[in-house]
């Protein structure tokens, strides 16, 4: 039996392994991808002791692209040889969250080498579950898209973050010129937020996160788009009860912004940076935030603000940005900030849940 290298969980252990682990053979509606590059994601050992990973032992990775390998023998429109990137979310691909461009809300939803998210049974997750953190992975045909060859492996892994960016934006509702601010703006979804920001008429954003030099350095992605930063190591001590988030947020747009746009896994700043908007402006969460909510129920009526959330993108947003960036209307290399060799994947995952490095936007894994 041919082996590959692979980065896995198991069952009960505190650590992830990088091991040997059989080459995946198609069934007859899947390829196998030999994978060129696979994006890395923090958060996945929170996921793994929330229990999230479903189906253990499993190989990690939910993104990934490279080149057919291998075809099921009922496939058609696939050969090998084809450059494509995989599409991570399992879905029913039948019921009306399907077919209305909901399809993060599918009751099948689960994501290749990652989460699932439903309590029933999953037959699709309990198939695929494997990732492509490996030399390769199996995938049921439908589930590539076909890349441009102006696109590279390195982006394509990515794309599912570029498109759940997408998805962001589209659920803020943003209105002509708008200003939008973006929490947690130097992480992975917040740059890809910021690079995206001006195909979506932002007018002006305004970056949140811990340290004032690496907003900095985020801003220069927004291209044309003017951009504010507050930093939250540079508040006062007491900034996540005193309302001084709020007030920076207000000293920067009088007048409120139109969306936020967050991203922030933790802690009170989902509350102030909604304090922040103007009347009828939308709040659009992403962050997996486990804190309270603190605003009354009557400030959202009052202000007719709009708080919305989405767990992942659908597959039209990527085919968005797999048209953006077949144009070159968009363009995302300098996104890719670190890049390691399979063989150094503890590291890698290390290295981003540390964030050790100054920058580290986006990571990828090259077997």
């Amino acid at each position: 039996m041919a082996t590959m290298l692979a980065l896995r969980a198991h069952q009960g252990a505190e650590a992830l392994v990088l091991e040997k682990a059989p080459v995946p053979e198609p069934g007859p509606l899947d390829v196998v991808v030999k994978v060129a590059s696979a994006g890395l994601a923090p958060g996945i050992m929170r996921l793994l002791r929330m229990g999230a990973l479903k189906h253990l032992p499993t190989t990690l990775g939910h993104e990934a692209a490279g080149v057919i390998s291998a075809v099921g023998r009922d496939v058609t429109g696939h050969a090998v040889g084809d450059r494509v990137r995989v599409h991570p979310l399992l879905n029913c691909r039948e019921c009306e969250y399907c077919r209305t461009d909901r399809d993060m809300m599918c009751a099948q939803q689960a994501m290749l080498g990652h989460a699932a998210f439903g309590d029933g049974p999953m037959p699709l997750y309990e198939q695929y579950h494997d990732g492509g953190l490996a030399e390769y992975v199996r995938v049921p045909h439908w589930l590539t898209d076909s890349l441009p060859d102006s696109v590279g492996f390195d982006v394509a892994a990515k794309v599912q973050d570029l498109a759940n960016a997408v998805r962001a934006l589209k659920c803020a509702d943003l209105p002509e010129r708008a200003t939008l601010v973006v929490t947690a703006a130097t992480g992975t979804m917040g740059t890809a937020t910021v690079k995206l920001a001006e195909h979506f008429g932002v007018a002006r954003l305004i970056l949140v996160g811990r340290d004032s030099e690496r907003l900095h350095r985020v801003a220069e992605l927004a291209g044309g788009v003017p951009a504010g930063i507050v930093a939250l190591d540079e508040l006062p001590e007491n900034w996540s009860t005193d309302g001084t988030l709020t007030r920076r947020l207000r000293e920067l747009a009088p007048e409120g912004a139109q969306a936020v746009i967050d991203f922030i896994p933790e802690g009170p700043a989902l509350g102030q940076t909604m304090a922040g908007m103007a009347t009828g402006g939308t709040l659009v969460h992403m962050g997996g935030n486990s804190t309270p909510l603190s605003l009354p129920p009557i400030a959202l009526m009052m202000h007719c603000w709009r708080f919305v959330a989405t767990r992942a993108c659908t597959r039209q947003d990527t085919t968005d940005v797999l048209r953006l960036l077949a144009t070159g209307a968009l363009t995302a290399d300098e996104l890719i900030t670190h890049r390691f060799p399979l063989t150094e994947a503890l590291k890698a995952m290390d290295a981003i849940e540390q964030r050790v490095d100054d920058p580290m936007w986006m990571t990828v894994i090259n077997p």
